[in-house]
């Protein structure tokens, strides 16, 4: 029996949704080396053929337009990797309506597809603010707490959708048998050429990338408050762990946490230092205990282990590692760019 094969002796298909995302690259390139047949499915952004030379298909698509779904495969789907829609850290300023056209619309859309052309599973992310309100402890939270949204903040909206989301994706599992699994996010470490995100709908500096920026010019660097504040780290090698094992899984899913057990603050700056420090030239480091300390938090994956037969296996400095790596080689510049693009664009804004 081969796990990536459907009962025809074909390649089990599998639908990324989302494909030019930062995640949804990552997944659809990933699927494909274990040997699905894959169809990436972006909103509008061109490719430039990188999904081509991948032996990949691509098309582009609004997941709000229930219509566009008559364009894919209408039979023989394995999985629907949903990674589409609106996310605060790249929407400059505000805008309600895109949150409930991407990520709840395109949801029911999606459903609705895996319903009619009868999809054995949908694989979906879900925010880690749905659970804000156990921040700011070592406990870990575990992956089936009480729901609490945020009524306040910039991502008091898409948690809301994010949701409702996740309710529809339920009510579809029991009414209809559509397996799902869910995964709760927290950032998921990996290199992007766009250093810049968006907090309260303001440009500003991704804070781990500043500080990489400081370390490769051999400038000091601050820990500021407590640092042993424990914060959760994942690296996409064991995401894409995660959701390899959840298309593969012989039963009907849950919700799932996506961890590693965290980092703390010390820990993390020390490894920036030695991955990006000048060759010869060692940053230095200085405490800033007066300063605020981070908000920390991290996961229990316990279920995920259990479940799915999750093993974390790379650290912090394994990420810094890759991204290192990947600032040179630069692997998805045909699909995101290059550092120099976002450089560009912000001088000429």
């Amino acid at each position: 029996y081969n796990r990536y094969m459907s009962t025809d002796n074909q390649p089990k298909r599998v639908i990324v949704l989302g494909a030019t995302g930062s995640l949804g690259t990552h997944i659809a390139v990933h699927m494909k080396k274990c040997g699905y047949d894959v169809i990436a499915v972006g909103h509008s952004r061109p490719d430039n053929g990188f999904y081509a030379e991948r032996g990949i298909e691509y098309m582009t698509m609004n997941i709000a337009d229930k219509s566009a779904f008559d364009r894919l495969p209408q039979g023989n789907v394995w999985a629907v990797l949903n990674f589409a829609g609106a996310l605060p850290a790249i929407m400059e300023g505000f805008n309600g309506d895109l949150y409930i056209s991407s990520v709840v619309q395109g949801t029911m859309n999606v459903l609705e597809y895996c319903r009619r052309v009868k999809v054995d599973r949908i694989v979906f992310p879900q925010s880690l603010f749905d659970v804000h309100h156990l921040f700011g402890s070592k406990e870990p939270i575990p992956g089936d707490p009480t729901h609490i949204t945020p009524y306040e903040g910039d991502h008091a909206v898409y948690v809301i959708c994010k949701n409702a989301a996740c309710d529809l994706i339920e009510h579809y599992y029991r009414t209809y048998g559509l397996k799902r699994f869910i995964f709760r996010l927290s950032r998921i470490y990996l290199y992007h050429p766009n250093p810049y995100t968006y907090t309260d709908g303001k440009k500003v500096m991704v804070s781990d990338r500043y500080l990489i920026y400081k370390a490769m010019r051999g400038e000091q660097l601050e820990i500021w408050g407590d640092p042993d504040r424990l914060l959760e780290t994942i690296c996409i090698k064991d995401f894409l762990q995660i959701i390899e094992k959840a298309v593969e899984a012989n039963h009907d899913g849950g919700f799932y946490n996506v961890g590693s057990g965290g980092s703390t603050l010390r820990e993390r700056i020390e490894a920036i230092v030695d991955v990006f420090s000048p060759e010869g030239r060692k940053c230095s480091i200085v405490y800033k205990p007066e300063k605020p300390s981070s908000t920390q938090f991290v996961l229990d994956y316990s279920k995920t282990e259990r479940e799915l037969g999750y093993h974390p296996q790379y650290s912090f400095k394994d990420y810094l590692d890759d991204f290192k790596k990947e600032m040179v080689e630069q692997p998805f510049a045909k699909i995101w760019g290059r550092e120099s693009d976002f450089y560009k664009a912000e001088r000429h804004a």
